[in-house]
């Protein structure tokens, strides 16, 4: 199935510290939820927001480790003060954090409980970090009101994650009528098949990959190979490996070198079935 055409919007960010990797505030037209973002190292400052003190959800994210994914955690407060001191004092891995308020005060404990449970269940099913979460919250029991409610909030909140960067919530929702499949094949018959997306670069589900890898893989690659395993994205069988879902990579070239376990560029290894290139695909467009 075809994904939905999203609705555009307006959103305006603002730069507290006068820069891009300061204090932020993040809001949506027609939106009365908010966003706070911020590095660790600005924290005191941001404890001093008078949104600090109201109830919200959380996200707690590092810088991307050697294979190549950030180490995540998601909570909940009420208010968020609370608990984002105890993780400053005890959590050392995270680089920034963002959390969420109602400016008009509509968020209550049962609205962010739902929302850290559709988050981490988010994250668990697109498995693009490390979940430091080591259980998933029940979702609470709410109205349909309260849950159409906080839908809609969960909605806005993803929206603003990808502006942020953090793209850890989201897995490929299904092919754009506009996207090209494209193929890419290493020994053995083993054939991987992708197509470039808004994200990045992605790779279906059934996919394979030999299991061994060659001695040009670089040991990033390596690592990611070997989490994405971990992780279920790949499974193992016999002398080759399968994805289990599809995935989004950073580039076609990561995903090339993942799905071939060499170092390959991407954009003249996957190739359509004429055997058309991607990089003569992107090329073309711009005639």
């Amino acid at each position: 199935m075809s994904p939905q055409s999203p609705t555009p919007f307006s959103i305006h960010m603002f730069l507290l510290n006068g820069t891009p990797d300061g204090l932020k505030t993040v809001e949506v037209s027609n939106w009365e939820g908010m966003a706070i973002a911020g590095p660790n190292t600005r924290f005191d400052e941001l404890r001093k927001r008078p949104e600090f003190e109201k109830t919200g959800v959380y996200v707690l994210t590092s810088q991307p480790e050697p294979d190549g994914l950030s180490r995540v955690y998601v909570g909940e407060g009420d208010p968020v003060a609370d608990r984002l001191v105890s993780h400053h004092k005890q959590k050392e891995f995270w680089s920034v954090a963002v959390f969420f308020i109602s400016k008009g005060d509509n968020l209550n404990k049962a609205h962010v409980q739902y929302l850290e449970s559709r988050l981490i269940s988010l994250a668990n099913e697109a498995k693009r970090c490390i979940l430091e979460n080591l259980n998933l919250p029940q979702l609470p029991n709410l109205s349909e009101a309260d849950t159409a409610y906080v839908r809609v909030f969960l909605e806005q909140m993803l929206l603003i994650f990808g502006v942020l960067g953090i793209s850890v919530f989201q897995k490929p929702t299904g092919i754009a009528p506009s996207a090209q499949l494209l193929y890419i094949r290493a020994k053995g018959g083993l054939t991987a098949i992708g197509y470039e997306a808004d994200a990045g670069f992605v790779v279906r589900a059934k996919s394979e990959s030999p299991k061994l890898p060659g001695p040009s893989l670089t040991d990033p690659v390596l690592k990611l190979r070997q989490a994405l395993l971990t992780q279920g994205v790949f499974v193992e069988e016999k002398d080759r490996w399968r994805m289990t879902q599809d995935y989004t990579f950073n580039s076609p070239s990561l995903a090339a070198s993942v799905m071939l376990a060499r170092a390959a560029n991407g954009r003249v290894g996957w190739k359509d079935e004429k055997g058309k290139s991607l990089k003569e695909i992107q090329e073309a467009r711009l005639i």
